[in-house]
């Protein structure tokens, strides 16, 4: 009679091959089941809604505001050190670059670079740059200033190939080395769509003027 028990004990537990088996049994419905009033509950407890109120509420929270673009919240945003750093980094190389045409003018005309001469002209030519690249580094985002540093580019540049074709060599000395600098700044200053159109539009006026790039 025993073993009769433990075979009918045994052939009512159902065979399922080791791959079909999962290797977890997996519970038909959850342990624990929690309501929904009582989930928001927690929710408030722990303090999760309090803290994204908090951070939507920060003034770190850049907000546009009627009729203010997104040029003049990066201007509040940024420390006034980052935008002198940030100026500081471009003044230099173009201060370099003004000394460079400088130097390469007088060459040209066979004229002495002398420090004395040199120095005449950086010293009241370089604190007008660093304040030109200030400010136009400072909303170089806005459209308006695209806008201002697309023409300039177009005018310093077309003058600067216009004097150099028609112009005498003392005039040439005074005006191209400032003119060549201004031209690449804002060429560099602009994005790249109104770059390459300024030099299109500088290329067109020297065909309609029958100019010469290179002398």
């Amino acid at each position: 009679m025993a073993r009769q028990r433990k075979k009918q004990h045994s052939a009512s537990i159902p065979l399922v091959p080791p791959s079909q088996a999962s290797s977890r049994p997996q519970p038909s419905k959850p342990l624990v089941e929690i309501s929904d009033d009582e989930t928001w509950r927690f929710v408030k407890q722990s303090g999760i809604l309090d803290s994204q109120a908090a951070t939507l509420e920060s003034p770190s929270v850049m907000t546009l505001r009627p009729g203010e673009t997104m040029p003049e919240i990066l201007a509040e945003v940024t420390p006034l050190s980052d935008e002198i750093f940030n100026a500081i980094l471009l003044i230099m190389p173009f201060s370099a670059v003004l000394l460079l045409m400088e130097i390469l003018i007088r060459h040209q005309y066979g004229k002495t670079a002398s420090f004395e001469a040199i120095m005449d002209r950086m010293i009241p030519s370089v604190p007008i740059l660093s304040l030109f690249i200030f400010y136009t580094t400072r909303y170089k985002q806005d459209r308006r200033m695209q806008a201002l540093l697309f023409v300039i580019s177009f005018t310093v540049g077309s003058r600067m190939i216009f004097l150099l074709n028609n112009a005498s060599w003392l005039v040439n000395m005074k005006q191209c080395p400032p003119l060549a600098t201004l031209w690449i700044y804002t060429v560099v200053q602009l994005d790249l769509a109104p770059a390459v159109l300024s030099l299109l539009a500088i290329a067109a006026f020297v065909k309609w003027k029958d100019l010469k790039v290179l002398q």
